[in-house]
């Protein structure tokens, strides 16, 4: 061995020091770094003591290995472990050996011999720790390989028995992530008890469930955790080991059993199990509920969060115990204990009081034998009252938490912890009152407010917070009333919230829209009052401009479209107003059939497709004929192909303006569609046949072209979500076109050759790269230009520039149009800018040179990692522009799919004789690499030498509509 190291070491630095003259001189670049593992050598060789070698080792960590190295390395590193006599430099050596296994592509099977040869030699109880850490790492990497597995559980369990808890715990930690249930285990000699007997690995690790170091307890119940993700079913018998390590006296071995004994009780929820200390049985669920819900009340915090948590996700529990979970009552042996004013009260009704002259003269008379007490509600008892009422808030958001997700699942204990939920709106920690009015808008399906529970939900308008107000708000979109008083009062605090917080208009106006569609009989009876009509006298026409009247009448005209009773209620004024806002306003205010007028009509939803689903149903039948129409299309050239692809254009722009569900989808498919027009519209006849000097003006029309469709092919694969990886293959494709058209157009106007050669080559690269990235879809781009394209691929890469141009003129001109196929869902990212309004003519004025902050709020509707990619663009009228990323603070996720953006942006400029607009805008980041620069990182030594890919394209793309702010900057008084 030591000379086949020798030999491997002289080859490795050779490399280094010789350079052959006869290579050629394009491969010197690969011979000009030193290989990893000679230039390790090299330094541990230089290392005159145990210091400088491990300050050697911890450079070395530092820098990449690439996967050829990683051998080479290896070997190094075990001949200086073996003659190493220092524990931390042996220590550094074995936790690189783990790391260089995890290397991608490196397969570590041919460094087990020597790994596991290092282990049986090992004295320190350190390293041995690291060395099992790096077994693991070994094991993990060779998942297909069992005779492997088998050695390194084999010398996991010959070393259970160390004296170190580190090396224990190693070993419970590769039993747990590698040990397999039909895979019996050989006690050998010297283990202990069963010599020679077979056990299985549960058994083994459950032993050490009662070892003597608490962080071996914690590591065996982990390992057995282990096994259960693995896919492992847990044998029963292990419950009753893990329940009475809920009462260990360290948090993390109760913390770890808390899953365990959960685990458990989703296994085998309708076992039967006793009650100790009574001749009683009862379901394993409902005793592992008890037995967690008594958790709720341990010293450790962190151990009360992980047995709310897990409370709430136990949903076969039995109703009677989910329901003493909220039980207020003082309870001794589950019998009520009276209060002292009780037992007062008691004694002066019978004339008896203690004299204190004889002891326990005032006992319970009555004996119980607590051998009959149902041991087991004693846990669950107001379990969930101890959670909200904890001195830690974490405690009481885990438990709102595990609440809202067993009030989802039970609408009767929903009713039942509606008051403390409510109650929990006046908590000292907003991010708990938050929590809690998600979780109630989660259940308020199943709930209906009384006054005085709406009385406590409303007097939190008066926060300060603005995602408290605004998740209030949501909560009362969704929220069923008892009476008209109710209405009335929410009514009334709203219009206060408005006054004193006009930035929540919008949010108020949405509330009082869903308010009115859910009651529209509780709303009837109020109208005299809230439109101030009379029978008999006319009233002042109310102010149009007025927030809080715009208010009232969205919640009055919304429950008028079911209430059809309502419209004769309201005054002359009131339909005028009506048809105003109905222009302004249509999201807020629904269409209505008023008496004596006709209906009016507005595009919604359904449009002309009818209502309901059936409309749905129509309208994807519409879109999906287009498609099918447009794929008769031949070739780019084919006669009448604009003209159809014209009126396609036109009629689904037409269809997501009145279907808005299927609107992602249209939209994508216009995009798509203009991208072809574009396409046929370059390629015209008449263009390719003039002589260039004669075609000039067709040319620069042509580029553009081309740079519009570079442009729309980035919006579809970046702006809109739910593609397939076939909707990306089309569009890579045409994306793909457009640069065969940018080439051909280059090489028309463009005169000399090394321009045209690099064009060429970097073309090529593209077509390599589309075909590695999109194999598998391939057989479905039938008949289409990236196909023709690799038929003629080996002539391509030989013939001349020149050649190769017309090979793609030609190729491009005959190709087909390839037929879109949707998926079932797509979103397009779209963002409104809510304020500003942009409406103001009154200038944000600001000393010139200093700042001024602009508060922003948009909101956005399915957009990927908006922390990552929405940013905010200023232009100025001058043609600055200035582009700020908000902190990822500054975004709410108040539903699914949807973002809000509330955050400042800071605005300066100098001196202005007059205001001037600027334009705010939302734009979208996006950045694109091509896979082919990824394959180059194979020829260099290392990652970190690479220079950035020349092939990756960043941008931004504007998915919001500009908002135009007056803003004039003074100049500084003097």
């Amino acid at each position: 061995m030591a000379a086949h190291l020798k030999k491997r070491v002289y080859e490795e630095f050779s490399k280094v020091v010789q350079i052959p003259q006869e290579e050629a001189p394009a491969k010197k670049l690969r011979l000009s770094k030193p290989s990893k593992s000679a230039a390790l050598h090299i330094d541990l060789c230089k290392a005159t003591n145990s210091t400088d070698a491990l300050q050697y080792l911890l450079h070395f960590a530092r820098k990449p290995v690439e996967v050829e190295s990683v051998e080479g390395v290896v070997r190094i590193l075990l001949e200086h472990y073996y003659k190493e006599t220092d524990n931390s430099v042996r220590l550094k050596i074995a936790s690189l050996l783990g790391l260089l296994s995890k290397t991608q592509g490196f397969s570590p099977d041919c460094i087990v011999d020597d790994a596991i040869n290092t282990l049986n030699n090992e004295k320190s109880h350190q390293v041995l720790a690291q060395l099992l850490e790096t077994l693991l790492v070994i094991g993990t990497q060779l998942p297909e390989s069992p005779a492997v597995r088998q050695r390194l559980i084999e010398m996991a369990y010959k070393h259970l028995s160390d004296t170190y808890f580190g090396v224990r715990n190693k070993c419970l930690q590769l039993l747990g992530c590698l040990g397999m249930v039909d895979t019996p285990l050989t006690k050998d000699e010297g283990q202990g008890t069963s010599i020679g007997g077979v056990r299985d690995v549960q058994s083994i690790i459950s032993d050490y469930f009662a070892d003597q170091d608490p962080r071996v307890r914690t590591g065996a119940l982990k390992a057995m955790l282990q096994l259960h993700d693995r896919g492992m079913k847990i044998h029963q018998i292990i419950y009753e080991q893990a329940c009475r390590l809920l009462a260990d006296d360290y948090e993390q071995v109760r913390s770890a059993a808390v899953q365990m004994v959960w685990v458990l009780s989703q296994s085998y929820p309708e076992c039967i199990v006793p009650i100790p200390s009574s001749n009683e049985e009862i379901r394993l669920v409902d005793d592992a509920f008890g037995k967690i819900s008594h958790m709720v009340s341990d010293g450790s915090w962190m151990v009360r969060v992980q047995a709310a948590k897990t409370l709430g996700s136990m949903l076969q529990v039995s109703p009677h115990f989910l329901e003493q979970t909220l039980d207020k009552k003082l309870m001794s042996d589950l019998r009520r204990k009276r209060t002292a004013h009780e037992r007062a009260k008691e004694l002066f009704a019978s004339g008896e009081f203690s004299s204190g002259r004889k002891w326990a003269d005032d006992a319970p008379k009555e004996k119980l034998d607590t051998n009959t007490v149902n041991l087991i509600a004693s846990g669950a008892c107001g379990a969930f009252v101890h959670g909200l009422e904890d001195e830690m808030f974490e405690v009481r958001i885990a438990a709102v938490e595990a609440l809202c997700q067993l009030a989802r699942s039970s609408a009767s204990f929903a009713e039942k912890c509606l008051d403390f939920l409510v109650d929990m709106f006046n908590d000292e920690i907003e991010e708990v009152r938050l929590q809690s009015i998600h979780v109630l808008r989660e259940i308020s399906t199943h709930i209906t407010l009384r006054e005085d529970q709406l009385d406590t939900v409303l007097a939190v308008l008066e926060d300060s917070s603005r995602d408290i107000r605004e998740a209030l708000h949501e909560l009362l979109c969704y929220t069923n009333v008892s009476t008209k008083e109710c209405i009335q009062l929410t009514l009334l605090d709203l219009l206060k919230n408005l006054n004193k917080y006009p930035s929540d208009r919008n949010s108020v106006w949405k509330c009082l829209k869903f308010l009115g569609s859910r009651h529209p009989t509780l709303v009837l009876p109020l109208v005299p009052e809230l439109l101030s009509t009379h029978p008999y006298f006319d009233t002042p026409e109310p102010d149009m401009d007025d927030p809080a009247y715009i208010a009232v009448l969205v919640l009055v005209f919304n429950a008028a479209k079911s209430c059809p009773t309502l419209p004769a209620l309201f005054s002359d004024h009131t339909f005028r107003h009506y048809s105003y806002l109905r222009d302004s306003l249509s999201h807020l205010v629904p269409p209505l059939r008023l008496p004596g007028r006709k209906l009016v009509h507005c595009l919604d939803s359904a449009g002309d497709f009818g209502c309901g689903s059936g409309s749905v149903e129509s309208a994807q039948l519409f879109l999906q004929q287009s498609l099918n129409r447009i794929s008769t299309i031949q070739n780019l050239e084919a006669p009448g192909g604009q003209d159809l692809l014209n009126f396609t254009i036109r009629d689904l722009q037409r269809l997501g303006e009145l279907q808005t569900e299927l609107a992602g989808a249209a939209d994508f498919c216009v995009t798509y569609l203009r991208c072809q027009l574009l396409l046929m519209k370059a390629l015209q006849e008449k263009l390719w046949n003039m002589a260039v000097p004669l075609c000039l003006k067709q040319n620069v029309m042509a580029s553009a072209a081309v740079q519009q469709i570079l442009e729309e092919t980035y919006k579809l694969e970046f702006m809109y979500s739910g593609l397939e990886n076939r909707q990306v293959a089309t569009i890579h494709h045409v994306r793909l076109q457009a640069k065969a058209l940018q080439l051909i157009l280059t090489a028309r106007t463009r005169q000399g050759l090394d321009p045209l050669i690099g064009s060429c080559e970097k073309f090529l690269q593209d077509v390599e790269s589309f075909q590695r990235s999109f194999l598998t879809e391939l057989p479905h781009l039938q008949d289409c230009f990236v196909e023709k394209l690799l038929e003629l691929m080996p002539r391509l890469s030989s013939c001349k520039p020149v050649e190769l141009v017309k090979i793609l003129q030609t190729t491009l001109r005959q190709s087909g149009l390839l037929q879109l196929r949707l998926p079932e869902q797509i979103h397009r990212a779209t963002a409104n800018i809510i304020e500003p309004t942009g409406e103001s003519d009154n200038p944000l004025k600001f000393t010139s040179g200093l700042v001024v902050a602009l508060d922003i709020d948009a909101t956005l509707e399915h957009v990927q990692d908006p922390q990552n990619t929405v940013k905010v663009q200023v232009l100025y009228p001058d043609g600055q522009s200035h582009v700020i990323h908000p902190k990822p603070g500054d975004f709410r996720k108040p539903g699914p799919n949807r973002h809000r953006l509330i955050t400042q942006v800071y605005l300066s400029h100098s001196a202005w004789t007059e205001p001037s607009q600027i334009e705010v805008r939302l734009l979208l980041a996006y950045s694109s690499s091509s896979p082919s620069s990824a394959s180059k990182l194979g020829w260099s030594d290392s990652i970190d030498s690479l220079p950035p890919p020349e092939t990756s394209v960043e941008g931004t793309i504007p998915f919001s509509k500009p908002v135009k702010v007056f803003i004039m900057p003074k100049p500084a008084r003097r």
